[in-house]
């Protein structure tokens, strides 16, 4: 029977040690993705504990490994449910903001536990991949377009992947895509060069041909460039809201912008980075920038959209972690501070638990809200 001790303090002790990342921000690249994704899968940690507790229980006041593994699966259990303890209060904030901003008193999340278990329904989508745009400085561009089944005139959202501005293409997101799609959204997930190869404003000038080309090209996958959303995550999410808010009118102008968790002053997120800082900031916005902020102040100010807010005008989603250390949830008060100020309707939701790129767990809890009342934002707004 000693076996059974051993195991349930082992697998005890090892569960604790993933789950504490549910409260504590990675402080590495590496260990981002257990601090992202705790909360998302919690409900499995929860599940894992309850296994090893039974495995514990047999032998429990015999045996002190076994007190060790059941007292580190409970502890775990209760840091696993502190997500789920804050879905109420969030659900309830975030109705009341829906309600207030855009007079929708209907709003109203669920979670769903088969789809936590087992996955978001994808729903059936005609999917184009790989179309070829342009090839600036030779660095060839390419666009997925993700479209419902049945022919019509439908809303498109334009996507824009993340990644720090160096990493990412338009298979990013994909689930995301294809759900709205089914749903009865035309995406088109868009392409841009990277840093440190390509400097800013090349992302810019680039998602501004990518607009140009949808402009052109919507009718052929059935797109209405009457009701355009932009849509992007984190360096996609800075890319959406400068296209739509610089000084140069965009080839396809929005009707609404969702930004997920997006970087709002690279100035003074370069002066003030975050703690800690798993993707290193300043050596990021170096990288896009070319150099350093002495170096270029006049380029991190216009890489920043605090710098164009002022310049907004259509309905803004905005969507951030309260966990977030990469970009703090501070910037997003900030963002939302500057839209209100130009008088655009602006719903802000922060998501207690959650972490930057939450939304890479297409099942946790985080996703199945954004998901909820992003659909809900853009159908509101790009009413026919």
């Amino acid at each position: 029977m000693r076996i059974r001790p051993l195991i349930a303090a082992v697998l005890g002790v090892a569960l604790l040690a993933l789950a504490i990342w549910i409260l504590i921000p990675g402080p590495t690249y590496f260990m981002l993705t257990f601090s992202v994704g705790g909360p998302e899968i919690s409900l499995f940690y929860m599940m894992a504990a309850v296994f090893i507790i039974a495995i514990a229980l047999p032998t429990f006041r015999t045996h002190r490994l076994s007190r060790v593994g059941a007292g580190a699966a409970a502890l775990a259990f209760v840091i696993a449910l502190t997500p789920y303890a804050r879905v109420p209060g969030a659900i309830r904030d975030f109705d009341r903001t829906f309600a207030s901003t855009l007079g929708d008193s209907t709003a109203h999340a669920t979670l769903s536990l088969r789809t936590l278990l087992f996955g978001v329904p994808l729903g059936d989508a005609k999917i184009t991949r790989g179309i070829p745009v342009a090839a600036p400085d030779g660095v060839p561009l390419t666009m997925n377009v993700y479209q419902p089944v049945a022919r019509g005139h439908y809303p498109i959202l334009v996507q824009i992947y993340g990644g720090a501005w160096m990493r990412g293409t338009p298979d990013s997101f994909k689930n995301f895509a294809q759900w709205l799609a089914s749903r009865g959204f035309v995406v088109f997930a868009i392409d841009y060069r990277h840093a440190p190869a390509a400097h800013w404003p090349a992302q810019l000038d680039d998602t501004r041909l990518m607009l140009a080309w949808i402009r052109d090209h919507a009718l052929d996958y059935d797109g209405d460039t009457a009701r355009v959303a932009y849509m992007g995550r984190s360096a996609g999410a800075h890319l959406a809201t400068i296209a739509a808010w610089s000084d140069v009118p965009p080839p396809l102008p929005p009707k609404a912008i969702v930004s997920y968790y997006g970087p709002v002053n690279l100035t003074e997120s370069y002066k003030h980075p975050p703690v800690p800082d798993p993707i290193k900031v300043r050596e990021t916005d170096e990288a896009l920038i070319g150099g350093t902020l002495d170096q270029f102040p006049a380029a991190f100010a216009d890489a920043s959209p605090i710098t164009h807010v002022a310049k907004a005008t259509v309905p803004t989603l905005l969507i951030y972690g309260r966990r977030d250390h990469i970009v703090q949830p501070e910037a997003g008060h900030l963002i939302r501070d500057g839209l209100n100020a130009a008088g655009v309707k602006t719903v802000y939701l922060e998501i207690p638990w959650a972490d930057h790129g939450f939304d890479e767990v297409f099942q946790g809890p985080s996703n199945q809200l954004a998901l909820y009342y992003t659909e809900r934002f853009l159908r509101n707004v790009l009413r026919p």
